[in-house]
């Protein structure tokens, strides 16, 4: 795909491209290595991707630590408009899988955190979303974000769970719904409550 993507860009030596999700760094080293005199500019409001930034420092290279929807005016705060070419590889990027402590991933134990950016203090948490939103919101997002077929069954079961303990962890969560997976569907489900 991402032989695809770049030849979709028709990188120019001398152009200014866009790699509006930065992620850990891959799509970017890839334009970077085609840049003779042109310039990118990389966006992703993740920390750990700024720190993965820093491995491809040189002058055609501008790593802007802002989530997407701020593109427009951060480009032009740099004088980097019109640009030549964009990339956005949206969603959840390995590295979040394969953290932890991110809370993103099924396969290991850790906070129900989920956010984009873990520093933003004020946008919710998974676990905060599971624990103070009302059944209604829960089965409406399963529903339509996670396309769980149970959607309701599974939202009265988060309820009840919470009114026992606050669900914090992943293993938590997937404890309190394990009485709504069907049977050798586990991966399956999960990763479409995960995905909601």
């Amino acid at each position: 795909m991402l032989t695809e993507c770049l030849k979709a860009l028709a990188i120019q030596p001398g152009g200014r491209y866009v790699d509006v999700t930065f992620g850990g760094g891959g799509h970017s080293a890839r334009i970077l290595a085609q840049l003779a005199k042109g310039h990118l500019y990389s966006l992703d409001q993740d920390d750990a991707a700024e720190r993965e930034a820093q491995a491809l420092a040189r002058p055609q290279f501008t790593f802007v630590r802002a989530n997407f929807r701020h593109l427009t005016s951060e480009l032009a705060q740099r004088g980097a408009l019109p640009v030549d070419g964009l990339l956005a590889d949206l969603g959840v990027s390995s590295h979040q899988f394969d953290t932890a402590g991110r809370g993103f991933s099924t396969r290991f134990d850790g906070p129900l955190d989920m956010r984009m950016n873990p520093e933003d203090a004020a946008a919710p948490t998974a676990a905060d979303v599971l624990n103070d939103y009302e059944e209604a919101a829960l089965h409406r997002i399963f529903g339509m974000y996670g396309e769980v077929t149970n959607a309701r069954t599974l939202a009265a079961t988060v309820v009840q769970a919470r009114r026992q303990r606050q669900l914090r962890t992943i293993q938590e969560l997937k404890q309190a719904i394990q009485p709504v997976v069907a049977r050798g569907k586990e991966n399956k489900y999960l990763a479409q409550v995960f995905q909601a």
